[in-house]
């Protein structure tokens, strides 16, 4: 903000020709006054006491006199609380700090250039045996809205997928398929392909649990049971045939696997994220493998007795990780050393960020020792944006049981109780068709769905509650959403009645203390886009944006707009109200959320 670079300056300036010193303007920290006090900015002197060998109050005192002195049109008033110096900022200022923000349609988001770091970052890594759930939900929605969150920090953001599609788990389903599905098709069925091969996964776990029991009851311990029974046996065959490159599991695992993928692409569409490039792990695993061989030969691994291939990282405090069995099969670390060496071909990438559950802490942790043994300029340096699970009112979630919340029965879910919650206020707009109807149930169904999932900080587990995330009120998408939807009203009334903001705002206009309170609010929108870049974490831009509209709600409640007698105090709070909307469709929007022109 252009009045704290002038008061910073007005500090050193200030110690200069007091004190007769020169300081940093990396030491003059200047913060938003606390609500108790009065002022808006506060300045901290106590890293200047050495130089004024003053109290703080006396040094305090100088420095207040010397910038309202030095700055009478930004300074209207101080006063001094021990080490801290309270400014009251002139409405003036304020008034041309929202000119500037209502002529600045970025506000703080950084446009990258052909020069800006590359950051790839990893989401959704979805395997090819089941549907996309809750967790992916998660995962998606956050890889998402960082990638926005990175690229409005000035960065060049390439967004990639890697794709499980191959292994013990994937035979299962193909297996059962092969057994008891009778030759049906998402076609022939009317089931998306993801469900349909999700079907069949469970139905795998279903007879082989029963074949464990049937082998158990013949006197086997339930270990044995588990390695006997025949389906797994079978599981594991085609595993090996897929190994070798036999044909007719191949084609088979193709077709299913193309089915999949038809299925996915309708959910990553209806949760509005998408990739620039997706990498397929049985592209990559004799990549990995290749790397793994090199790094051996090199000497940066040994190969044990049984032919098994292993790092040792105990020096870096950790232990010894295996990398290719004895059969030479890869496991999923030489999987991802694989995908990276792909990557790194493909792109010239500065930063890596992996966003896995938390579960996976410690893989990441070697995965970066390993990338820079290896020569991966960034292994050293990759971030994993670790987050917690998502857990539901009634528990946890199984896949091979069965017990998933489905990510599209969730979507349609959340649009279906959207729709039913705000039919009494989509019923007062006159003049809607059923098609907008529609729409703005999808906007707002999706939108609380995202916002309840993205304003908790990634890191920590979450209980999702669909019926608290569609409320109205508190801390929710729909909350703001209709908030954005009654300013956008407001301002095409200004429009009808022939009312247009000026380009430049009078600055004669009185503000009050809430109308000033906003315009800060309105100005830390750059700041918080930047930390939520630094920290990775884009629940700070969602718990702005429901303080901005808290905020806003309180102003409107308080003071007329449309039917304010003074004219200039009417063009400034219509300005007010178009940069605060203009700031929720931006923060919203960085999070993946919609916002609709009416509700």
């Amino acid at each position: 903000m252009e009045i704290e670079k002038k008061i910073v300056l007005s500090v050193v300036e200030a110690i200069k020709n007091l004190y007769g010193q020169d300081v940093n303007e990396n030491t003059v920290q200047l913060q938003k006054t606390k609500k108790e006090f009065e002022g808006h900015l506060t300045l901290v002197v106590f890293p200047f006491l050495k130089i004024s060998k003053k109290k703080p109050e006396d040094t305090a005192q100088d420095l207040g006199n010397y910038l309202a002195e030095n700055l009478p049109q930004i300074i209207a008033n101080f006063n001094v609380i021990k080490g801290f110096l309270n400014l009251t900022i002139s409405s003036t200022c304020w008034i041309e700090v929202l000119t500037a923000m209502h002529q600045d349609n970025q506000l703080g988001i950084t446009t990258p250039t052909a020069d800006s770091p590359l950051v790839m970052i990893e989401y959704s890594s979805p395997n090819t045996n089941k549907p996309l759930h809750l967790g992916h939900v998660r995962n998606n929605l956050l890889g998402w809205a960082l990638a926005n969150v990175m690229e409005a920090n000035g960065n060049r953001v390439v967004k990639t997928n890697i794709v499980n599609d191959r292994g013990i788990h994937i035979c299962k389903s193909m297996l059962a398929w092969l057994k008891y599905g009778n030759g049906e098709t998402p076609e022939s069925t009317g089931i998306k392909g993801d469900h349909l091969i999700g079907n069949y996964y469970v139905a795998f776990d279903k007879h082989y649990k029963e074949q464990i029991k049937e082998l158990m009851a013949q006197g086997m311990s339930e270990d044995e049971a588990k390695n006997e029974a025949p389906l797994i046996k079978e599981a594991r065959e085609m595993l090996v045939k897929w190994e070798q490159g036999d044909s007719e599991v191949r084609a088979l695992w193709q077709q299913m696997n193309e089915w999949v993928y038809a299925g996915f692409d309708v959910t990553y569409k209806a949760m509005g994220v998408g990739f620039d490039k997706i990498y397929y792990e049985s592209d990559t695993y004799l990549e990995g493998k290749d790397k793994v061989l090199e790094g051996l030969e090199k000497g940066f691994f040994t190969r044990k007795e049984d032919g098994s291939v292993w790092a040792d990282l105990t020096q870096e405090g950790l232990d010894e990780k295996l990398l290719l069995r004895s059969d030479g099969t890869s496991v999923y670390m030489t999987q991802d050393i694989g995908t990276a060496k792909l990557r790194f071909q493909d792109y010239p990438i500065d930063k890596m960020i992996y966003v896995v559950g938390n579960e996976q802490n410690y893989h990441f942790q070697v995965l970066s020792i390993l990338l820079d043994k290896l020569g991966f300029e960034w292994g050293k340096d990759l971030v994993h944006f670790s987050y917690g699970m998502v857990e539901l009112p009634n528990g946890k979630m199984k896949s091979r049981e069965g017990t998933v919340v489905d990510a599209d029965d969730l979507v349609s879910e959340m649009i279906a109780t959207a729709k039913r919650m705000s039919e009494d206020k989509i019923n007062k707009l006159t003049d809607i068709s059923e098609e907008e109807a529609n729409e703005i149930a999808r906007i707002v169904g999706l939108g609380a769905l995202k916002y309840f999932i993205l304003k908790v900080d990634a890191r920590k587990n979450m209980l999702f509650n669909p019926e608290e995330s569609i409320d109205f009120n508190g801390n929710t998408g729909p909350f703001i959403q209709y908030t954005y939807a009654r300013i956008r009203s407001i301002l095409r009334k200004a429009t009808e009645a022939g009312l247009s903001i000026p380009e430049t705002l009078p600055t004669t206009a009185e503000l009050s203390e809430k109308e000033i309170g906003l315009i800060q609010m309105i100005a830390d929108f750059g700041l918080t886009v930047k930390q939520a870049g630094s920290d990775y974490n884009p629940s700070c831009i969602a718990n702005y944006c429901y303080e901005l509209v808290k905020e806003y709600n309180q102003f409107y409640h308080d003071f007329s707009i449309l039917r304010e007698e003074d004219k200039e105090k009417q063009l400034v709070r219509l300005a007010l109200s178009a940069c605060v909307s203009k700031v929720i469709r931006l923060g919203m929007g960085l999070l993946g959320i919609e916002v609709p022109e009416r509700m």
